[in-house]
């Protein structure tokens, strides 16, 4: 008498919004706006009531009034990392760092002690529509770190690191982690994500019809948690375990995990993955702050309306750049461009 294999799977549950998410993760959230074509200040045809997040219209205003966004608000004691598909983001905060990014671009934002930041999506496009898709992960930092002086990198979509299946029908962005030899870029220095031990990774992965891959285990066993979010696409099996659409999926990272696509599936499955050896201390949050007491989160307010955690240096709460900017990342003095532009720049 044969045995029964073990499944993977730990747990299935349809998806909140937010995205509850584990340790060492805080919150996600899939953005997925279809925005119309932009006025000559980039703004959108509707005004927002400054909280519009309805699930059912075609695109949400969030907290801008004109431009679609979110303006300036402050952060302490966790990372922030706004993983972008497609659209354009303008990014400006308290230390005088500024840019704007997208169409698969990678922001990584460490809080730290305290920053203030203004998220905002002009609609580049004047003659045609602006979809935008991205995710925003927070990710927290451990006790150490929480304090440490605010951080940022960008990562451009030309240096991201990409996995595909010897088919081609499984292709995986590596934005954190590593994967059959395709190692993610640095993240910010004092990110728990910095430690190879910890674990941590975050993969979109897209999955075609007839396509099946099984993913290794994570390196540091099943005491790291690994979570799937099935965001588009229709079919999808998890370890021959049909996965209903806007799923949850907790699976046990010291095993390997299937993941396929039926052949008569009419397109292509999309997941995103979030994996990490959980930090282990408590957690006290309050809106934009994430310490380990209550104290921690009374101090920050504190210390939010007594400095402003630097103040802001931007003429506008919801500052966007020209339309003509381009791609870019303003980091202290330093200006920084994706390959091809950089390239354009540095040529007679």
């Amino acid at each position: 008498m044969t045995s029964k294999v073990k499944s993977a799977i730990r747990q299935i549950r349809s998806l909140s919004m937010p995205f509850s998410t584990p340790e060492p993760f805080l919150f996600c959230v899939y953005h997925k706006d279809d925005y119309p074509a932009g006025d000559e200040k980039m703004q959108a045809p509707k005004t927002g009531n400054g909280h519009d997040f309805n699930p059912k219209a075609k695109y949400r205003m969030y907290h801008g009034e004109k431009v679609p966004g979110f303006p300036q608000h402050p952060h302490r004691g966790f990372e922030t990392i706004t993983a972008t598909i497609e659209g354009i983001i303008d990014h400006t905060d308290s230390m005088k760092c500024g840019g704007r990014y997208g169409q698969g671009d990678l922001q990584w934002m460490t809080a730290g002690k305290g920053v203030v930041h203004a998220e905002m999506f002009p609609l580049v496009n004047a003659d045609k529509p602006n979809p935008t898709r991205f995710f925003q992960i927070w990710l927290n930092l451990p006790k150490k770190n929480k304090m440490v002086n605010p951080d940022y990198i960008m990562h451009w979509a030309e240096d991201v690191k990409k996995f595909a299946s010897k088919d081609e029908k499984t292709k995986i962005t590596v934005w954190a982690g590593e994967l059959d030899e395709v190692k993610a870029l640095e993240p910010p220095k004092n990110s728990w994500a910095a430690d190879p031990e910890n674990d941590v990774a975050v993969w979109h992965i897209e999955v075609a019809p007839g396509g099946k891959y099984t993913l290794p285990k994570a390196k540091g066993g099943s005491g790291i948690n690994r979570t799937f979010y099935f965001i588009e696409g229709k079919h999808l099996e998890i370890e021959n375990q049909t996965i209903d659409p806007s799923s949850r999926v907790d699976v046990n990272a010291g095993m390997e995990v299937e993941l396929s696509v039926p052949k008569s599936a009419s397109r292509s499955a999309e997941l995103l993955m979030l994996q990490g050896k959980p930090i282990g201390e408590p957690v006290a949050q309050h809106g934009p702050f994430v310490m380990n007491s209550q104290a921690e989160i009374m101090q920050a307010f504190m210390d939010y309306q007594r400095t402003q955690f630097g103040g802001w240096p931007w003429p506008n709460n919801d500052h966007v750049f020209p339309r003509e900017k381009g791609r870019f990342s303003k980091k202290g003095k330093k200006t920084e461009y994706p390959p091809k532009r950089q390239e354009e720049k540095q040529s007679p």
